[in-house]
């Protein structure tokens, strides 16, 4: 807040400063090699949320009872869940192997998702950069898995379905832009679903000061109107944020099943 005005953009943009309801925090600047290597919120952010994870998840493990209780058993279904039905289906007997990496793909976009809903946060998965890294290390871990596992021709092999001889520099490059695509899908799907509950929230609780100048009753309430609307996208949010944790977690399962596993 500056005098009158009123700055809510800083929620959904990206910045080196944190603001914590009146205190503004300036983030460390850092340049490496003439790169700007600086803090921003969405890194503070990302950290918090690894952080988050290393704390929840190794207090969980180092619980020995046979019960689960408590958040152990919460998040104990979430990793059930996601094994039985989402790796097993397309993961067949290497589910084990690559269930490690589809945990920390969930529960990462997860946390970063949920700590984009607190007042002060922001959310390190509405920046396309963020989700673009995502994306792309899931294509590195799915094309490299399919090297290890099928060698060089077989890879091909799974890269391309069989097709005559004539047709296979064709269907090659078709592929090739199909998982460029299969990758953009990912970047923008969950970048574009967790930025626009934000900008819709934003539109209106703007309402109410667009308002304001045909009279404070009419300002008022709209007002009401404006925060009853927030609420429930604020509640639609949260169920946005493990739905689309859960959709990138289970393309990659798919995308990763369908080159390890290219006969099923």
């Amino acid at each position: 807040m500056a005098g009158d005005k009123i700055d809510m953009i800083h929620h959904v943009a990206d910045g080196d400063k944190l603001e914590i309801f009146h205190w503004h925090i300036s983030l460390p600047k850092l340049e490496i090699f003439g790169l700007d290597m600086s803090i921003t919120k969405h890194v503070l952010f990302m950290w918090i949320a690894a952080a988050l994870m290393l704390i929840i998840f190794i207090s969980i493990a180092r619980k020995e009872s046979m019960v689960p209780r408590g958040w152990r058993n919460f998040f104990e279904a979430i990793c059930e869940f996601l094994r039985d039905f989402v790796a097993k289906p397309y993961l067949h007997e290497d589910t084990n192997t690559y269930l490690p990496i589809l945990w920390t793909f969930f529960f990462f976009i997860l946390f970063c998702n949920l700590l984009g809903l607190i007042p002060f946060g922001a959310t390190a998965t509405g920046n396309i950069i963020v989700t673009g890294t995502l994306a792309v290390s899931a294509l590195v871990i799915i094309k490299i898995s399919a090297f290890l596992k099928h060698g060089p021709r077989g890879y091909l092999h799974a890269l391309v379905p069989q097709v005559p001889g004539w047709l296979w520099p064709m269907m090659f490059v078709v592929e090739v832009l199909g998982w460029g695509a299969k990758t953009m899908a990912l970047a923008v799907r969950l970048f574009a679903n967790m930025l626009a509950g934000h900008i819709v929230i934003l539109g209106f609780l703007s309402l109410p000061f667009i308002f304001k100048s045909y009279g404070e009753v009419v300002g008022y309430g709209v007002g009401i109107f404006s925060v009853a609307i927030c609420v429930a996208i604020g509640c639609l949010e949260l169920f946005v944020a493990f739905l689309q944790a859960f959709v990138f977690t289970f393309l990659t399962a798919v995308f990763l099943g369908m080159m390890t596993h290219p006969s099923h």
